[in-house]
């Protein structure tokens, strides 16, 4: 790998910081429930994709720390959103799971986006849709290391 941070390299990593800045902005608008922050909303959809988890779990995959998501998880109970239930291996613990309106909201949330980022794209020549249609696999994956 090269150094990125001088030259046509450092250029293309600010271009992509910025860029993915601003489009994230523009889809955290993108929102169906206004009551919830996007932090809330992420945890959401954090547990959409594993399941269930600890809050502990939860606050090492959103990068927060384990008081602050025990606040988060308190508020989405309150909100009917999530349940927490004993965990079957430490009694100490607690599992957080999401509820059936949580997943309807968040299934309204992505077809939302994903009709806006549809709409983005529309804007785009064959040339352009190829490469960020390539590119996304990469995104992804920069995204979860």
């Amino acid at each position: 790998m090269s150094d990125l941070s001088h030259g046509d390299d450092a250029a293309a990593v600010n271009s992509l910081r910025s860029a993915v800045m601003r489009l994230s902005r523009r889809l955290k608008h993108q929102r169906v429930d206004e009551s919830l922050s996007p932090t809330e909303m992420s945890v959401l959809g954090t547990l959409s994709l594993c399941g269930r988890a600890t809050p502990g779990e939860l606050a090492r995959k959103e990068h927060v720390q384990p008081p602050s998501m025990t606040r988060i998880v308190a508020l989405l109970e309150a909100k009917g959103l999530v349940r927490l239930e004993p965990h079957p291996d430490d009694r100490r613990q607690k599992v957080v799971t999401r509820t059936e309106r949580a997943e309807v909201m968040l299934e309204e949330s992505r077809r939302k986006r994903n009709a806006f980022l549809a709409t983005l794209v529309e804007g785009l020549d064959e040339d352009e849709w190829a490469k960020l249609r390539a590119a996304a696999p990469v995104l992804e994956k920069l995204a979860h290391l």
